[in-house]
């Protein structure tokens, strides 16, 4: 095959340069396993989740419990359904959570974000909404460790002047 080569004689000439190819939105399958759920992982503070979306009716379980019993406030159930809010699929997928460490609080954003990751891989066109909203990044924020020489991470000791 022989390659064509061009040369550019100013910006105005760059738009068309691209080749056809390139220029097409690449199309992403979605990736599900062998009994069609998508998987991921959701992280927030020291809170792990492990996600899986199913299409159903709208069924999250958390650790076998129904997410009533398992996140009693509220809040942390709006938490949960946001995603699903934003990306108008409200009851139509059924979602199997295990999750440890951290707190309720905690745990629940990191339902959240596994919740987020999984739609894009079930529907990767879900993914502009989610990212536009910061559910796909990963909040980083953890407690400080402790050092030595300190009363906690940065508080000292009692100051004592004799």
């Amino acid at each position: 095959m022989a390659q064509v080569t061009t040369t550019l004689s100013g910006l105005k000439d760059l738009a068309g340069a691209a080749t056809p190819a390139a220029a097409s939105a690449e199309v992403v399958a979605p990736k599900l396993d062998a009994q069609g759920r998508a998987y991921a992982t959701g992280k927030r503070k020291d809170a792990v989740a492990r996600v899986w979306i199913k299409p159903g009716s709208g069924k999250i379980t958390v650790n076998g419990r129904d997410q009533e019993v398992y996140f009693a406030r509220p809040v942390l159930r709006m938490m949960i359904a946001q995603p699903f809010g934003i990306t108008d699929r409200v009851d139509q997928f059924d979602v199997m959570v295990t999750v440890a460490g951290g707190g309720l609080s905690g745990q629940a954003g990191a339902v959240r974000h596994g919740i987020s990751k999984a739609l894009t891989y079930f529907e990767p066109a879900l993914r502009p909404p989610l990212k536009a909203a910061g559910f796909l990044t990963r909040d980083a924020r953890v407690v400080e460790r402790k050092k030595y020489g300190r009363a906690k991470a940065r508080r000292s000791f009692q100051f004592s002047k004799r």
